[in-house]
């Protein structure tokens, strides 16, 4: 829900301060009028596509970084992950899934097992040597 907040609040803010309907905002931004009813129901399967969510906070000079977070999703901006030029292999290896799961050219179904493993993985307990 708190995507769907920081959508409803740049979209009051787009109206007020540029005048653009949710028509407007959508030619503008390049994220089509369901996609943006969507967000702002927040319902989405899986998280919205990431390079969407660029395009919408490019069009409204909104930081990429605060529609991350508002998705529970590491920032868009310089980190160790992005530029680091000694990356550990786990750094390296997250790198990779961080940016197959925000290329539009990756399949959303591509995208779904990524997430579905990731889930797996962070609920499993974690066994201790003994």
């Amino acid at each position: 829900m708190a995507f769907a907040r920081f959508v409803r609040q740049a979209i009051d803010e787009a109206r007020e301060e540029r005048g653009w309907t949710v028509a407007d905002l959508a030619s503008h931004t390049g994220v089509g009028r369901s996609t943006v009813f969507r967000w702002l129901a927040g319902d989405w399967q899986d998280y919205p596509e990431l390079a969407k969510v660029r395009g919408f906070c490019a069009a409204l000079d909104l930081p990429v970084a605060a529609a991350f977070r508002a998705l529970g999703l590491p920032d868009a901006g310089p980190s160790p992950l992005r530029h680091g030029r000694d990356d550990s292999p786990v750094e390296a290896d997250v790198r990779v899934i961080l940016q197959r799961l925000a290329d539009p050219t990756v399949p959303a179904e591509e995208k779904h097992h990524i997430r579905d493993l990731l889930r797996y993985l962070a609920r499993r307990p974690i066994r201790r040597a003994g």
